[in-house]
């Protein structure tokens, strides 16, 4: 007996939910092809997120910061790499996601994927240490310890890259939020399908609903508002760096507006690009969203 393929519905993914756009809008999703000359193939309609939608996960977000940030850091190195186990465990149909999402070979899919499944193994490892390397006793002069401290800036909003669907996207979330902020990311809007994917890692793994919301669709139309939205407290400008109709100069003006913390894409102007994520990361991805407190205290006799 024949039976009908079960197909599925992208969703979005907000505060551990997957809703379906507010405006009920999708839009379709090809595969890029492996050869040239070859043409798209058809593979499923996302969903296309609205201002509402973005305004809903910066509520999830910040109901959800709280919590997290109190979390020990020890156990969000433990959730972090509960991430990456569900990952690998779904390791087969990432390859699938990332090929169809960026035209490539298996051989080289397989390898992306290991790569982002050891990024999220590579962050949970700071997240104890982050406050041994980056706070300390300061000397004063008087009798006093000064003592700082790295702490969480709050919710940030997140353009995922473009071009790097599973590797770039894991590469901007997880520094977010291993120090104990929330993140609201707007996903690559060719190659959405990947992100979609690690939506349902996060909520099957220890992730509290909130910590991270992805929303499919188009910088363009989201971004402005996030970068405006008075309860976000920084952004990520890397994927402004080539998204369609996106000026990240001009997001970085309207987040000064509420003096947000702004991470600018690679390069400058014009020739902004992606970062080369198969590098090593650099600590700045992750002191981009802390302050630093410093607590004076009295030494005893």
């Amino acid at each position: 007996m024949s039976r009908v393929d079960v197909r599925k519905t992208y969703k979005l993914y907000i505060g551990g939910a997957f809703p379906r756009s507010e405006s009920a809008r999708s839009y379709e999703v090809y595969a890029v092809p492996s050869r040239a000359g070859a043409r798209p193939r058809f593979l499923a309609n996302a969903s296309l997120a609205s201002r509402k939608d973005a305004r809903n996960a910066v509520v999830a977000a910040r109901k959800a910061f709280p919590g997290w940030s109190a979390a020990t850091a020890y156990n969000r190195g433990q959730v972090l790499y509960r991430v990456a186990e569900v990952m690998e465990s779904r390791r087969a149909q990432f390859v699938t996601d990332v090929r169809d999402a960026e035209g490539l070979t298996p051989a080289r899919a397989e390898a992306v994927v290991s790569a982002a499944i050891d990024r999220w193994v590579w962050y949970a490892g700071w997240s104890d240490k982050l406050a041994q390397v980056l706070g300390g006793l300061n000397p004063v002069a008087g009798p006093f310890f000064d003592i700082s401290a790295p702490e969480p800036t709050g919710v940030v909003a997140v353009l995922a890259p473009q071009a790097s669907s599973l590797l770039g996207l894991v590469s901007v979330i997880a520094p977010v939020v291993v120090s104990g902020n929330t993140a609201v990311v707007v996903t690559s809007a060719d190659r959405p399908l990947p992100a979609v994917t690690l939506a349902e890692c996060l909520a099957t793994s220890d992730v509290p609903g909130g910590v991270v919301n992805l929303l499919t669709g188009r910088a363009a139309e989201i971004a402005p508002w996030l970068a405006s939205h008075r309860d976000v407290n920084a952004i990520d400008l890397t994927g402004a760096a080539d998204a369609p109709g996106v000026s990240w100069a001009e997001l970085e003006a309207a987040a000064a507006d509420n003096l947000k913390r702004v991470l600018r894409p690679g390069g400058s102007g014009a020739e902004a690009v992606e970062p080369d994520f198969t590098a090593t990361p650099a600590l700045s991805r992750m002191t981009a969203y802390l302050e630093t407190k410093t607590v004076w205290h009295p030494k005893g006799r």
